[in-house]
């Protein structure tokens, strides 16, 4: 420590290292004391060396040291005392405990392994031609194409959904009435705040969406679980339950998780519900360009353009951390979707949407698209005879002609958390029926992801499974006996 003589205050020298990661000294030499006072190693008062001292012990030019200095004094973190020296501020707000490592939040991160949910197989060629379209549309990008731009999103990739919705979905519907949102939940999430109030009753099938149900319940919609069947969501028991429901939520052409298509009498039926209690219905298609045998199915919103709102999204037929989906609003209620829009953000990145728009206008989306469906049938098939075998016929394996998972019920009076127990003893990721019901009555049974999925792994973690079913249903009987 170095001192000066008389009655004059003692002055250190600083216990410092720059970092030399930082180009400018001046830069350097305030990062590291802006640290060292927030993280109290230098007091409120204490006295620091001169800018002459400091620059001799830290082997520098003196005006950085000056540059440092006046830079702490803007931050408010030193001060001058007329001829005293300059001194760490006397009055710094009480410093906060070091933050703690959070733990990985499991709510924001999806399964990898195989029967996760929601993987999807996207290659490199196709990755290169994303890439290459997006690198075109920022180096040619206009004023225009750099601003904010239409709440909506990109008109061009608006006309390309277009298109294709009337083309493969039996939607006809005009661009201006598509909009861009950043996910399904997203999208369903502007829905309720633009056409909703909280307290609103709100059909959901049940078993159903989970991810949708936590959605809606967190915007404070009263939720009204209507059960589902072989033909699709049950409207007369929702009429039943609560005729005056504000919307509905469905899955039609492929319920989440029973796979079931809602029947023309079902569709009928919930329509002219809607329409005669002024009721939005909101159905989400998420994975109908996934259907291993027959036509594209007519989507509820092909029969009815007044009453439907539509979900699409591109995280099944590309990848999820695109963040890229689109609503298809009914013209009344267009003005009042934007506004809603406008108030929560704009829209994800333009030139990502254009590029988007420009694989499908290409036609490289729709080879892409017949590529893995056959990449998925084949993961499909082998899930269900690994299955099949491995369980000894114990499960009862519903094969889908669409989507990607399948469904692997348990037979019906098992105990209760029985699927919990195999899930946990065959090692494996995935959702059980119970986990996406309100109501705990019914078969219990494995929603089973296959697609984006290593064929082995598949294999394997089938034969785990079937394995594990057998084994616990032989345990179960010992027991009885």
């Amino acid at each position: 420590m170095a001192t000066t003589s008389g009655r004059k205050r003692a002055v250190i020298d600083l216990p410092i290292a720059l970092d030399r990661s930082i180009r400018n000294y001046g830069q350097q030499v305030h990062a590291v004391l802006r640290t060292a006072i927030i993280d109290g190693l230098l007091n409120p008062g204490m006295q620091l060396p001169s800018s002459r001292r400091l620059a001799e012990q830290l082997g520098i030019r003196r005006n950085a040291i000056v540059g440092a200095y006046d830079h702490l004094f803007s931050d408010g973190l030193i001060e001058s005392r007329h001829g005293a020296g300059t001194f760490v501020a006397s009055r710094l707000p009480t410093r906060a405990p070091t933050p703690r490592p959070l733990a990985p939040l499991e709510i924001a991160r999806g399964g990898h392994r195989a029967f996760a949910l929601g993987h999807t197989l996207c290659d490199a060629a196709l990755l290169g031609r994303l890439a290459s379209h997006v690198r075109r549309r920022i180096a040619t990008a206009t004023s225009v194409e750099l601003g904010y731009g239409d709440p909506r999103g990109s008109e061009h990739l608006r006309a390309q959904i277009a298109q294709h919705l009337a083309t493969n979905r039996g939607i006809r519907c005009d661009p201006s009435c598509v909009v861009i949102v950043g996910g399904t939940q997203h999208g369903l999430r502007l829905c309720a705040d633009a056409l909703l109030s909280p307290g609103d009753p709100v059909w959901i099938e049940d078993p159903g969406y989970y991810v949708a149900r936590n959605t809606l319940d967190m915007v404070g919609m009263t939720l009204v679980p209507v059960p589902v069947d072989a033909g699709g969501i049950i409207v007369v028991a929702g009429i039943a339950t609560s005729p005056s429901a504000k919307a509905a939520y469905v899955t039609p052409s492929h319920q989440f998780p029973t796979g079931v298509t809602m029947s023309m009498a079902r569709r009928v039926a919930l329509l002219e519900w809607a329409r005669s209690s002024g009721a939005w219905i909101i159905e989400d298609d998420y994975d109908s360009e996934f259907r291993y045998s027959g036509p594209p199915l007519t989507a509820l919103a092909g029969l009815d353009s007044e009453r439907v709102i539509y979900i699409g999204t591109f995280s099944k037929i590309l990848f999820a951390g695109l963040r890229l989906a689109y609503l298809v609003i009914p013209p009344a209620i267009v003005e009042r979707v934007v506004v809603a829009r406008a108030a929560h953000d704009r829209f994800p990145p333009s030139f990502m949407q254009d590029a988007v728009a420009d694989l499908i206008a290409g036609g490289t989306l729709a080879t892409h698209i017949r590529r893995v469906r056959a990449r998925y049938r084949e993961a499909r098939d082998t899930v269900a005879t690994n299955l099949h075998a491995a369980a000894g016929g114990t499960l009862h394996i519903a094969v889908p002609t669409q989507g990607l998972h399948l469904l692997a019920y348990l037979p019906s009076g098992v105990p209760k958390n029985t699927a919990t127990r195999i899930r946990a003893a065959a090692d494996i990721e995935t959702k059980l029926l119970s986990e996406t019901r309100i109501d705990q009555r019914g078969p219990d049974g494995f929603i089973l992801g296959f697609s984006g999925h290593d064929i082995k792994d598949l294999t394997a973690a089938a034969n785990r499974l079937g394995g594990a079913v057998q084994d616990h249903l032989a345990s179960i009987k010992t027991v009885a006996r």
